[in-house]
């Protein structure tokens, strides 16, 4: 059978097989499969489902039709009925999460205070997948690990608002003030934060992910990785003071 290497992978290797995707296993690998389960059960078909570990030790997911929000033209990326997707999806996941929370299981990445549900913690274009101008799936679990639902919902923000340096194509004009549609997706995902706590907790998380990009750039040697670290640092900057708001 024909084996395809997708892109991203920046962690691990990611390659399709027939209608599955095979990822570098570890002992997180339990808890994510369990997480997936979970929305399963709850009717949530815009996640990948787990199909066990192959004979190379990886493990198997179902394969989701389709490209990353990423790499969707802007008209795509920035329309106002995707912003509204990617929010009520993301409550969804996030209440399926709940039972989940207190377990004591292993997860790949570090918790974050307080504990409220279990997060993605890179829920953004390149793990949105898109078809017809619509939201049919998000991908790549195995960095979830228990957080406050701020942490997913200010680096979506982050991504979609946008606040990003790198919003390639976003026009205000075309899709919306970054004021409206952050208060679209607020009321979408259902919540009561202020835009100005989306604001912090999206620089907060921006510092966090630019340290761990360093490292990445440091144990890897991809020049890449150390440009992306600075331009988190400049956005988060931008978001605690409001300049590119």
């Amino acid at each position: 059978m024909q084996v395809e290497t997708l892109s991203g992978g920046n962690m691990d290797p990611v390659v399709r097989i027939g209608g599955t995707v095979r990822r570098v296993s570890g002992e997180w690998t339990e808890a994510v499969h369990e997480l997936l389960r979970s929305y399963e059960s709850a009717g949530i078909p815009e996640t990948p489902r787990p199909r066990g570990i192959d004979p190379e030790g990886r493990e198997i997911l179902t394969f989701i039709e389709g490209v990353t929000l990423e790499q969707a033209p802007p008209e795509t990326r920035w329309r106002p009925s995707i912003l509204r997707a990617a929010g009520a999806l993301l409550r969804r996941l996030h209440d399926a999460s709940e039972p989940l929370v207190a377990r004591s299981v292993v997860w790949r990445s570090e918790s974050h205070s307080p504990v409220e549900v279990l997060c993605h913690n890179d829920f953004a274009p390149y793990n949105l997948i898109v078809r017809e101008h619509r939201l049919v799936g998000v991908i790549d679990f195995d960095m979830a690990s228990p957080g406050p639902r701020i942490w997913d919902f200010a680096y979506l923000a982050y991504r979609l608002i946008p606040y990003a340096e790198d919003a390639a194509g976003f026009d205000p004009a075309r899709y919306g003030s970054r004021e409206d549609r952050l208060g679209e997706l607020i009321e979408t995902y259902g919540a009561d934060f202020t835009p100005l706590e989306v604001r912090k907790a999206a620089a907060r998380r921006l510092e966090d992910l630019a340290a761990f990009t360093e490292r990445r750039a440091t144990e890897t040697g991809r020049q890449e990785f150390t440009e992306h670290a600075a331009m988190y640092r400049r956005d988060a900057e931008r978001c605690r003071d409001g300049t590119s708001m």
